[in-house]
């Protein structure tokens, strides 16, 4: 579990009324899916056995699951209405077999099931069931707001159909209370994100490249291509053109756009003739396969969350104290709930629940460095050693007051994170005191 989905874990918790009080702080974009999860976990919780159970982790991603598994269908809906069965077969194999669809079927966020939402809106556009594709469409914004952006896609080809202009205009007027929402959280929602990197620019070159090669002659559909190709290249080009000034931009915000993708490729490969289209699809499946593989492990993400919490459960004591630093990497210990309960947070205000929060509120500085000054032990939890350093006043105070009243005794890390102990001078173990 990473730390998205230890968010995920903690909020879905929280009674309704406390995720309504969330939502009006901040992840007011998440907030349909928060509830959902709240509703499975409420019908099963996985056994009982805690965040870090098998049970609770299949809770928390079967819905993505399920959800991956219903864009594959989807997609291969819409290949056969504008192509074939041949071809449905294909698109729907290539979607499954996606690098980043494979991460985010495995994953506890909304993301899967905003792409399944967006792909069966694009089927019930082909088929002008306007109502029910304003339904879906509306559905697949409130889950994700940038879903909208396959609203412009899907514009290209059904722009001067009357049922598409209106249920349009139904989907943006019903999705304007959560954009106002969303709009005024956007700066501590989306304020860690930097304008796009040249690998970024890179990756969006190397899909729109595809996208066209494959799109090229007579093999694909007109038809298809009119649905396929704006679904691939304008949500993701879009979204990276308004983050030169609004940095917004992250890939998974428009997974659904790799169905575009997927439909070209499945319908050009059902169309292939010879030995060779084939010969190349198996040599795609061994990288593919061993990606995939590697999906499933815990390197692939940024960090481990349970892995942190075991690490912490090993090394504190009683009486120890935990600081976080920064205040945001909280999130590693709250779906740990029963550590997290026997240890002090000396720089913890309000939790996350009483402040309306993700990670709660902390101290003024001066309250952090009393506190801090007044602890034997404590155990750090920070960002790896090549992670950038927060420059905020109580990150500094953490730093500056371990730094000055505390030897360093050890230092372990933990996928993604940093677990180092202090103590007061001259009580390290003799063999464990490091330079600093």
């Amino acid at each position: 579990m990473w730390r998205d989905e230890s968010v995920t874990w903690q909020v879905a918790h929280r009674t309704l009324g406390g995720i309504g009080e969330l939502l009006g702080q901040v992840d007011a974009v998440h907030g349909l899916y928060y509830l959902l999860m709240h509703a499975v976990f409420q019908a099963w919780d996985g056994g009982g056995s805690g965040a870090g159970g098998a049970g609770a982790l299949w809770a928390l991603r079967l819905p993505s699951v399920a959800a991956t598994a219903l864009a594959a269908a989807g997609v291969a809906a819409v290949a056969r209405r504008l192509a074939g069965e041949r071809a449905a077969l294909c698109s729907g194999a290539a979607y499954a077999v996606l690098p980043p669809v494979q991460i985010y079927a495995q994953e506890g966020r909304s993301y899967a099931l905003v792409a399944a939402a967006v792909v069966w809106a694009t089927y019930l556009m082909l088929r002008e069931r306007w109502v029910a594709y304003a339904v879906v469409m509306l559905l697949g914004c409130w889950l994700h707001e940038f879903a909208v952006l396959a609203l412009l896609a899907h514009g290209v080809g059904a722009r001067r159909a009357r049922g598409w202009r209106w249920s349009a205009a139904a989907v943006v007027a019903l999705l304007l209370p959560l954009a106002v929402a969303s709009a005024r959280q956007a700066e501590q929602q989306l304020g860690w994100l930097g304008r796009p990197s040249w690998r970024d620019w890179a990756a969006y070159g190397v899909v729109a490249a595809a996208a066209l090669l494959l799109a090229r002659g007579a093999a694909v559909p007109r038809e298809l291509v009119r649905v396929a190709l704006p679904l691939a290249l304008l949500p993701p080009g879009l979204l990276m053109a308004v983050s030169l000034v609004h940095p917004w931009y992250v890939d998974r915000y428009v997974l659904y756009a790799l169905a575009g993708l997927a439909l070209l490729a499945g319908t050009r490969l059902a169309a292939a003739r010879g030995w060779w289209p084939w010969l190349l699809v198996g040599a795609l499946l061994v990288p593919f396969g061993w990606w995939s593989l590697w999906l499933r492990t815990p390197e692939s993400r940024k960090d481990d969350v349970l892995a942190v919490a075991a690490a912490v459960r090993e090394r504190a004591r009683p009486g120890d104290a935990v600081l976080f630093m920064p205040s945001r990497r909280r999130e590693w210990l709250l779906s740990s709930p029963e550590l997290y309960a026997t240890l002090r947070d000396p720089a913890l205000e309000r939790t996350p629940a009483a402040s309306r929060s993700l990670q709660g509120t902390e101290l003024p500085t001066a309250r952090i460095w009393a506190r801090l000054v007044e602890t034997p032990r404590v155990v750090a939890l920070q960002d790896a050693a090549d992670q950038p350093l927060d420059p905020y006043p109580r990150e500094a105070v953490k730093r500056q007051t371990l730094a000055s009243h505390f030897d360093l005794c050890s230092v372990d890390e933990v996928r993604g994170a940093r677990i180092s102990v202090y103590a007061r001078p001259g009580h390290c173990p003799p063999d464990r005191t490091t330079t600093r």
